[in-house]
């Protein structure tokens, strides 16, 4: 059945195409909360609630996108729902300081060989949050400036000045030296 029919199906309420298309997506869609929340519990919680709220939502579905990139984006949302929820205060980064970043600078950052994707992730995980889900979405999930900036919420400028400057800081902490070499 081509996706399209699922989706028509699934639009009136049938529950075999419900969930063929749960089947179809859901192990996708837990990696990448899982990604976000690092809990397993909480990335199931947001994939079971993200699908109801997909299916409640699903004739907002024009298929401008596929439909798992739609999906991917509820799930996106609620993960980081859920993350702000868990905070008490988070630290808003006002926009009138910041400045327009050189788009040059963007392809301006180099590591050493040696390291890995496990080294980056790593990495990104000690980031402040600010930085961390910019460079999540941007290097990670794919988005781009005007995507990061409807998810997030906040400006394209805001998007493109906290990719550089958690670029900047991953790149310090991938260079960092331990006893006299790169670690």
């Amino acid at each position: 059945m081509f996706q399209i029919e699922i989706i028509e199906k699934c639009k009136q309420n049938n529950r075999a195409a419900q969930l063929q298309l749960y089947n179809q997506y859901c192990n996708g869609m837990f990696v990448v909360a899982n990604r976000f929340v690092k809990d397993a519990m909480e990335a199931e919680d947001i994939v079971q609630e993200s699908f109801i709220k997909a299916f409640a939502k699903l004739h907002q579905f024009k298929g401008e996108v596929t439909f798992g990139a739609w999906l991917k984006r509820i799930v996106i949302n609620k993960s980081i729902d859920l993350i702000k929820s868990k905070k008490e205060h988070m630290l808003a980064l006002e926009e009138s300081h910041l400045k327009v970043v050189d788009h040059a600078s963007e392809n301006d950052w180099i590591v050493d060989d040696n390291v890995d994707v496990e080294d980056i992730k790593t990495a990104i995980k000690t980031l402040p949050d600010k930085y961390k889900y910019v460079l999540m979405l941007y290097l990670i999930e794919g988005y781009d400036h005007q995507e990061i900036s409807e998810i997030l919420n906040i400006s394209t400028v805001a998007s493109r000045t906290q990719l550089s400057r958690g670029k900047v800081k991953l790149k310090d902490i991938l260079t960092q030296k331990k006893d006299g070499t790169r670690y």
